[in-house]
């Protein structure tokens, strides 16, 4: 039996790495269609073409690191993949080698959000002007509300039949503007997921003719920008916490605040503006259930005896998964460090 194989990987354009893919067909197993990694083997390609080798010594090799099923094409995996230089090392644009300290008892959830674009504007706006001001159009319903619901059901069913932890979805705060959750037990895991849920929402976007805007404003004005609000816990945080931990954790955010931004996005500083549910990019904030500071503590954390998760409300909707989790790990592996020598 023939099989597809989808490689995906994220190519060196700067600052933000693109998705790219291409086709491998294989013989597969019809007693056994279920592949892993280890039945995946590596692929090479022209790094020439996606700015990571020169010309006269183009070949980069995709490493798989996930494999799902391919809920888009019968017989068929989509592969994600590491970018590896000829002799095995890690490629320098290969961005999730970077992240240590990773393990299972750390918790992250992304809430991507993104618009979908016809015409170079976003969908649902006229051809001249603006529609109405916000307010009706975040978790709204119906046609003069909400528009792109049919991309948006049909991104979340591939993700569910993919095998994707993907949590919901919902209509947000500007016309043709979306949003749905990430969740993941590791830095690794949840970062391919997100980079998978992404891909499959392009390709959905090819077949109706739209585009996907991650940029994080990409309409100017007095509307929302689209973000990329990460929340994430560990174990302490979740089965001892207390406010002073919690408070705590905010505080060496603070003092890291500049690290983090470096790593959450390009053009940023266009959406956080103080404006729009965010705090300026210059400065840092946090408080319950606050959705205009830096940092929010969710009011279900208190009521819970200060125990549960944090949300980072800074990373943009254009941001690079493994740069956040990494520099979000490096924080909360210090904060450890610096409890364990007190």
């Amino acid at each position: 039996m023939k099989a597809k194989l989808e490689y995906i990987w994220l190519d060196g354009y700067k600052p933000e790495p693109n998705l790219r893919s291409k086709t491998k067909i294989i013989d597969l197993d019809e007693k056994n269609p279920v592949l892993t990694t280890e039945d995946v083997s590596d692929w090479s390609f022209d790094g020439s073409s996606t700015q990571q080798a020169e010309g006269n010594k183009s070949d980069c090799v995709l490493h798989p690191i996930r494999v799902v099923r391919d809920p888009q094409r019968p017989k068929s995996f989509l592969v994600m993949c590491e970018v590896l230089n000829p002799d095995g090392s890690p490629h320098e644009t290969n961005t999730r080698h970077l992240i240590s300290n990773d393990s299972e008892e750390n918790w992250f959830g992304f809430e991507q959000e993104y618009i979908i674009m016809k015409n170079n504007k976003p969908l649902g706006f006229p051809k001249q002007g603006y529609p109405d001001p916000q307010g009706r159009y975040y978790c709204g319903v119906g046609g003069n509300v909400v528009e792109g619901r049919k991309i948006a059901e049909e991104h979340l069913d591939v993700c569910i039949m993919a095998g994707l932890d993907i949590t919901g979805i919902n209509a947000e705060v500007m016309l043709g503007q979306w949003e749905y959750q990430i969740f993941g037990k590791s830095a690794k895991k949840v970062s391919d997921d997100l980079w998978l849920s992404r891909f499959l929402l392009q390709r959905i976007a090819e077949i109706h003719e739209v585009s996907i805007n991650f940029h994080p404003k990409p309409v100017e004005g007095d509307w929302n920008g689209s973000g990329m609000h990460c929340n994430f816990s560990n174990t302490e945080m979740r089965e001892i916490g207390g406010k002073e931990l919690m408070e705590g954790i905010c505080d060496t955010f603070s003092f890291y605040h500049e690290d983090h931004i470096n790593v959450y996005g390009a053009e940023n500083e266009k959406r956080l503006t103080g404006l729009h549910e965010t705090q300026h990019i210059e400065e840092f904030s946090y408080g319950v259930s606050d959705r205009g500071a830096s940092m929010r503590i969710p009011s279900s954390v208190v009521e819970n005896d200060w125990k549960g998760y944090l949300e980072d409300r800074r990373p943009s909707a254009n941001a690079d998964p493994y740069k956040i989790t990494k520099r979000i790990l490096e924080t909360l592996t210090y904060i450890k460090v610096k409890e364990e020598t007190i």
